[in-house]
C-alpha cells in the first residue's frame, strides 16, 4: 500500500484529500499510479489529463513519472505553485 495525498485544486477536483491504494505487481512507478487514477472516472481522468500541469512528491521529495514506488511510500500530488 501507498498513501496518496491530493492538495489544493486537485483535492477539490477529485473530492479526495487522502487515500491508501495497493501497488500493482511488478515495478510500480508514479506513472503506474497516475494511469490507475485516470482510469477511475471522468473527474480523475480530467484532473490527471496528459499535458495538464501538476507536480508530484514521493516521501516529501520532488519526483517525476519515472520515480519508482515501494510499499509505505507517501505520494503527494499538487498543482504548480507560482510566486508573486
Amino acid at each position: 500500500m501507498v498513501t496518496l495525498l491530493y492538495f489544493a485544486s486537485l483535492r477539490e477536483r477529485v473530492d479526495c484529500a487522502r487515500e491508501e491504494v495497493a501497488l500493482p505487481p511488478g515495478t510500480p512507478t508514479v506513472a503506474t499510479i497516475v494511469e490507475t487514477l485516470r482510469a477511475r472516472d471522468g473527474r480523475w481522468s480530467e484532473a490527471f489529463a496528459p499535458g495538464l500541469a501538476w507536480r508530484v512528491a514521493v516521501n516529501q521529495s520532488m519526483a517525476d513519472l519515472a520515480t519508482p514506488l515501494k510499499p509505505g511510500d507517501e505520494v503527494a500530488f499538487f498543482p504548480p505553485v507560482t510566486g508573486g
